[in-house]
């Protein structure tokens, strides 16, 4: 069917490589770029010889003029940037120049500072419309899958959604003493950033890790989840209407929060430059070389993730409650492309999207997150593509009431 240029070559971009080539009559034909060429050389020496014509290409993705060559040459019909947050203006910027949707799975953030919004991304909106382009915003699992997950709740299980508490649970054991399961720099600023979440059109902020409940996970069990902002309460706050709370939480262990806190109290964790040998540089960029690579962490990992969405809202008039989630199995993945669950549910959803955009089932002009579309397409091709979802409908819930009643002090 057409062309994809891949910018990146870390977990993510691995996993996303391996489903083109699986999925070889849309991805006829795929370049991997990276600053470090030898990274996609690799994945392309795995990977050839098969229906896939495979391509590598060195880029510094933070140079728009760089990023224009290289899609002139290559003439990709869309480009799917599994880069770095920061980078994905640059790429948008070279996107319009070059006149090729996008697709991504993050959200951008200023390397400067610890923030996460979608106000820069959705500027470029009319750009995108003028240009007849899609540019489709956080084909992750969350954000992503969880977007499609409450555009397909509200499709088919409710006429009203009022609460929705996002659970991302990661019961995976890889051995090490504390490493993080994607990009060490982007996680950990994610973690120790004040808590947010809305309700009734108000964002309500909280300490980092103030909040804790637990929750008895399928195929998990119990655990200590956390409540923390994630980028897609902002879109779907926006994008479901009628919606009175919507949360995101996350599980930690207490070992990988004592050895957080270590590293917090002396500053490792910090984006302010220090002087370090006649050189400024930001303590957090040193602690995420020392640490393991999550691209590492594959053959290591033994358990499995949960991740969905508590939905409550109405049907025919009448309370109802809904849970849609996907458990994957980190041993499984590695079998399958060589990563661990981290990495394939978010490489799954970026391919999955890219080809949605591709065949036009996904093509407006515009900017958009994921749950602005219709989810049916996305829903099946999780099924097909690796990440089977399961649902219930009498959940365990996590308690909304005393949410309520403390949120309308």
């Amino acid at each position: 069917m057409g062309k994809a240029l891949i910018i990146g070559a870390g977990g993510v971009a691995s996993v996303v490589v391996h489903k083109c080539v699986q999925n070889s009559e849309v991805f006829e034909e795929i370049c991997i770029a990276s600053r470090t060429v030898s990274k996609c050389d690799a994945l392309k020496e795995k990977l050839d010889g098969g229906k896939t014509i495979i391509h590598t290409a060195q880029v510094d993705a933070d140079n728009t003029d760089e990023l224009i060559e290289l899609i002139k040459g290559f003439g990709p019909d869309v480009v799917i940037n599994v880069a770095l947050p920061y980078q994905d203006l640059t790429i948008m910027d070279a996107c319009l120049a070059t006149g090729v949707h996008y697709v991504d799975t993050a959200n951008y953030e200023p390397p400067e500072t610890a923030k996460f919004e979608y106000k820069w991304q959705w500027a470029y909106k009319e750009k995108f419309e003028k240009a007849g382009l899609t540019a489709l915003l956080g084909s992750g699992f969350d954000p992503g899958v969880t977007g499609v997950f409450t555009a397909h709740a509200q499709k088919h299980e409710f006429d009203e959604i009022h609460y929705i508490d996002i659970v991302d649970a990661n019961a995976g054991d890889h051995g090490y003493h504390f490493a993080t399961n994607f990009n060490p720099e982007i996680n950990i600023r994610e973690i120790t950033a004040n808590g947010r979440y809305w309700r009734e059109g108000e964002w309500i902020e909280t300490a980092p890790l103030e909040k804790k409940e637990v929750y008895n996970l399928p195929e998990i069990g119990p655990k200590d989840i956390y409540l923390l902002y994630h980028e897609e309460l902002e879109s779907i706050s926006k994008n479901i209407k009628g919606l009175k709370q919507i949360r995101f939480w996350m599980t930690f262990s207490e070992k990988y929060l004592t050895h957080l806190k270590v590293l917090e109290n002396v500053g490792m964790t910090s984006i302010e430059p220090i002087e370090y040998e006649g050189k400024m540089i930001q303590p957090i960029h040193f602690l995420s070389k020392v640490l393991p690579d999550p691209a590492s962490l594959g053959p290591r990992t033994k358990g499995k993730t949960n991740i969905g969405c508590i939905v409550r809202g109405l049907k025919d008039g009448k309370e109802k409650t809904y849970y849609v989630y996907n458990v994957c199995d980190h041993e499984e993945c590695y079998n399958e492309v060589g990563s661990q669950a981290i990495s394939y549910t978010t490489g799954v959803p970026a391919m999955i999207g890219a080809m949605l955009v591709m065949n036009g089932t996904w093509q407006k002009p515009g900017v958009y997150n994921v749950e602005e579309f219709d989810p049916d397409p996305f829903m099946d091709a999780l099924n097909k593509w690796g990440l089977p979802w399961q649902e219930s409908h009498n959940p365990e819930l996590l308690d909304l009431e005393e949410k309520a009643t403390e949120l309308s002090r």
